[in-house]
């Protein structure tokens, strides 16, 4: 393994600008755009956030179209449970991509993939072979696997994204996205602690999203772990 084989990356935040009628806000960039809700529930809303870009009504994403490089674009569905979630959101981007396109906005339609943070996904990726990309997110996969949350006192012990089952959880969806020829990459708070990089890297993972003030640590854990094995 060389430094050359590994993907490090930060991607832009969407800040959450609270619940309305209409779903969720989010802002990227100086752009307020509406998140469309796939219902009332607020858990249901939020899985249509969308960290790389928010799949929104057709003024929302001409935002984004606008600002953003179009071909480096990708869609990202957070919270996805079933297969179904994938399809009815290829959907909903596909009738967006058409009424761009009907406006005369030249666009293409962006790879649509998904944050592997429910246990339902990690366990039983091929159901979700649809996606284009798998985002592992440490943060949630953790916190619902071992039952524990990180900001809560009485069991934040038992967060501990280097368990077994965790490592083996991560392990099993980087082999199967290598096996489906599916991208895989890792977020969250493992993903900018040096800490656990070891870790990441046996378990198969090549790419990660980190936090922009831990990317200059993150290389240098990297490189040290790259030494150490030439």
């Amino acid at each position: 393994m060389s430094l050359s084989d590994f993907l490090l990356f930060a991607l832009p935040a969407v800040f959450l600008t609270g619940l309305s009628k209409g779903g969720f806000g989010g802002a990227l960039g100086g752009i307020a755009v509406p998140l469309l809700a796939l219902s009332t529930s607020p858990t249901q809303a939020a899985a249509v956030m969308l960290p790389i870009l928010c799949l929104a009504d057709v003024v929302g994403l001409k935002a984004y179209v606008g600002k953003w490089d179009v071909a480096n674009l990708k869609v990202m569905l957070p919270m996805v449970t079933i297969a179904e979630e994938i399809r009815q959101a290829g959907l909903l981007l596909d009738d967006v991509m058409r009424e761009l396109k009907a406006e005369g906005i030249a666009c293409a339609r962006p790879p649509l993939g998904i944050m592997v943070e429910v246990p339902a996904v990690a366990i039983a990726p091929e159901l979700y072979d649809e996606a284009a990309f798998f985002s592992i997110g440490s943060n949630d996969l953790t916190q619902y696997v071992m039952a524990a949350a990180r900001d809560e006192p009485g069991v934040s012990h038992l967060n501990d994204p280097t368990h077994p089952a965790i490592l083996k959880l991560i392990a099993s969806v980087v082999a199967f996205g290598r096996d489906r020829n599916i991208p895989v990459s890792l977020c969250g708070d493992m993903a900018s602690d040096p800490r656990y990089l070891r870790s990441l890297l046996r378990a198969g993972l090549r790419s990660i999203s980190v936090a922009p003030d831990a990317i200059g640590r993150v290389k240098a854990a990297l490189s040290e772990a790259v030494l150490s094995e030439t």
